[in-house]
């Protein structure tokens, strides 16, 4: 695995690096200067020399902001990562605020006094957000200006990592389903429909995705940093660092498409003057923008035409992370019987269960990346959504608790995610009894039928009702998009509280995630990923159906249900799952834990 930010920032990096970022500040005549999480392809997971805000603060979580003024700075992180952001950020030099209530605007409408001037560069901020930080700092009587030399970079100067040069590589039909010519033809049509020339693609997901290219610049995900401009005819010009380009990938794209450096971008853009342009103005930056409409293009804003696409997979990657799920099951069987036999008495702690679990993942050798970083939460600290341990942050395993892991691997064919709670010892009656009501929920929602244009906010309730009827619930999504290959969190669909306009298609993938958290004590959380499909016929009924196929194949604790609690549905339910997990994986593993499977999946 390669080492992250995570293992290389500490608490100095706030008091060693900001007063650089103020000297770059003060040079160019700035207050304060924005620093997004995001970089300049607004990527979750980022290669370490687009990891401005860790640079900056020492924070190394997937969600976050600062803001650095001349006598005063903040930091802003969302509930997931309160516990980390105090173990990595020196606060003494940053303020520790919400990202969610209030956040970076609120901040600049208190922070800031009239007529000071705060930086931002426009290649890390989407239009949309802009809007909304350029409206809060205007209330406090200062201005947001855009800069073309960021400080923040001025200041990283030469310890800055190179930007990653990954070689991009081949994404054969055997995984990917469909040529990238017939791809590039049908996004075509679509732009045409929406009376567009072409389009400027900035999310590398998209390029990957269009172009049947795999790369290997951004740490969790197979990703080539890249741009691309698609014609309404099929026809692209790609973006690529020339260090990125093997021999034979203008091969495989094809006469089609024009391999350019990313110096060429700004040329490539001039020449769209005239043109309708379709851009994303939540993937792409204010900067395409700014470039478009100064090379007299029309823009035209609109969701990225490979979002959709690219989230309805087709029969091959549907074949394949079925695949995918089976090779995972197989090394979450094995984890899983460790901590039901070796772990229940060693107590390992949550670093050693993350190192296991991972190990067991690399002896498929198959696996080519995690799919995230793992999360593994004993005790009180499965009680922090998406907590990740460090080494600091380390606890043991002790009897009579809980542990909540969180993991997935990126394979040729497929990405999972997974998520399985584990009693430790004796769980209590409570325990018991909160871990069925979430499998409840996470059961109706996996038997669901629903009819063509439903939504995922429209399913989210399903998971809740047993925890709300007993007046719990949980504070996250029920489910989001998973990629083919690709990211572990992919829109546009989902299924949460949140309003949704994207209607659930066949092929999409998500996950079914319901948890219950007791602070200070211990967390439940059970995740599969499962697939829209058509549904059998219902006997009687009127309308055609669609329906969930689940693709994640590991057993659930059944020390932790009150079987008293479920339904016969309910109970014959889970037991056909189990069955299906014990058939598919139990012949790929070892006698010693086929033989734990048989007594994990056993009928209730």
């Amino acid at each position: 695995m390669r080492q992250t930010f995570e293992e290389t920032t500490d608490r100095s990096f706030g008091p060693r690096h900001v007063p650089l970022i103020r000297q770059a500040m003060a040079a160019q005549g700035l207050d304060g200067f924005l620093v997004p999480h995001e970089d300049e392809h607004q990527n979750e997971y980022l290669p370490e020399a687009n990891d401005r805000l860790a640079w900056a603060t020492g924070f190394t979580g997937s969600a976050g902001a600062a803001v650095i003024l001349k006598d005063r700075a903040a930091v802003f992180v969302d509930g997931r990562y309160t516990l980390q952001v105090r173990d990595q950020v020196d606060e003494g030099t940053f303020e520790i605020r919400d990202l969610v209530e209030g956040g970076v605007p609120a901040y600049l409408e208190t922070a800031t006094a009239k007529g000071q001037v705060v930086g931002y560069d426009p290649r890390l901020h989407s239009p949309d957000a802009l809007h909304h930080l350029m409206a809060a700092a205007a209330r406090a009587g200062a201005q947001l200006k855009a800069v073309a030399a960021n400080p923040l970079d001025q200041a990283w100067g030469a310890q800055r990592p190179a930007p990653p040069t990954a070689l991009v590589v081949a994404h054969p039909l055997e995984h990917s389903g469909e040529e990238s010519a017939d791809k590039r033809a049908r996004i075509g049509k679509t732009l045409a429909a929406r009376g567009a020339d072409a389009t400027v693609l900035t999310a590398p997901s998209s390029i990957a995705w269009l172009f049947n290219v795999r790369g290997g610049d951004v740490i969790r995900s197979p990703l080539p940093l890249s741009q691309a401009i698609l014609n309404k005819d099929g026809t692209a010009r790609l973006f690529l660092d020339p260090a990125k380009v093997t021999a034979d990938l203008p091969t495989w794209l094809g006469n089609q498409v024009t391999l350019e450096a990313p110096d060429d971008l700004p040329g490539a853009l001039a020449d769209l003057k005239g043109k309708r342009v379709l851009v994303d103005p939540a993937l792409s930056s204010a900067w395409y923008f700014e470039a478009l409409a100064q090379a007299g293009a029309e823009v035209v804003r609109g969701e990225d035409p490979c979002a959709l696409p690219r989230a309805t997979k087709n029969p091959v990657e549907i074949a394949g992370t079925t695949e995918a799920h089976a090779r995972d099951g197989v090394a979450l069987a094995r984890f899983l019987h460790w901590l039901a036999t070796e772990a229940q008495t060693s107590l390992p702690d949550e670093v050693e269960v993350v190192t296991k679990l991972e190990s067991f993942r690399e002896e498929t050798g198959a696996m080519k990346d995690l799919s995230f970083d793992t999360i593994a939460g004993a005790a009180s600290n499965g009680a922090i959504v998406h907590y990740r341990p460090t080494t600091r942050l380390n606890k043991k395993t002790v009897s009579g608790s809980l542990l909540l892991v969180d993991s997935g691997a990126q394979y040729l064919d497929g990405t999972t995610d997974v998520t399985r709670t584990v009693a430790i010892g004796d769980p209590t009656q409570e325990m018991r009894e909160r871990f069925t009501l979430v499998l409840k929920g996470h059961l109706a929602l996996a038997a669901i039928r629903f009819p063509a244009g439903t939504t995922g906010s429209a399913l989210d309730i399903l998971a809740r009702a047993p925890l709300w009827a007993r007046g719990l619930d949980f504070d996250h999504g029920t489910g989001h998009g998973v990629g083919s290959y690709l990211g572990v969190h992919e829109g546009p669909q989902r299924i949460s509280k949140l309003p949704n306009f994207v209607a659930l298609q066949p092929g999409m993938i998500l996950s079914n995630e319901p948890g219950y958290y007791k602070e200070g004590a211990y967390g439940i959380r059970i995740e599969n990923l499962q697939y829209v499909t058509q549904a059998a016929p219902i006997l009687g009924g009127e309308r055609p159906m669609l329906g969930f196929e689940t693709l994640t194949l590991a057993p659930i604790d059944r020390r932790l249900i009150e079987v008293s609690l479920l339904t016969p549905d309910e109970r014959d339910q889970l037991d056909a799952y189990h069955a299906r997990v014990l058939a598919v994986v139990g012949p790929r593993v070892a006698a010693d834990v086929r033989a734990w499977m048989e007594e994990a999946c056993a009928p209730l």
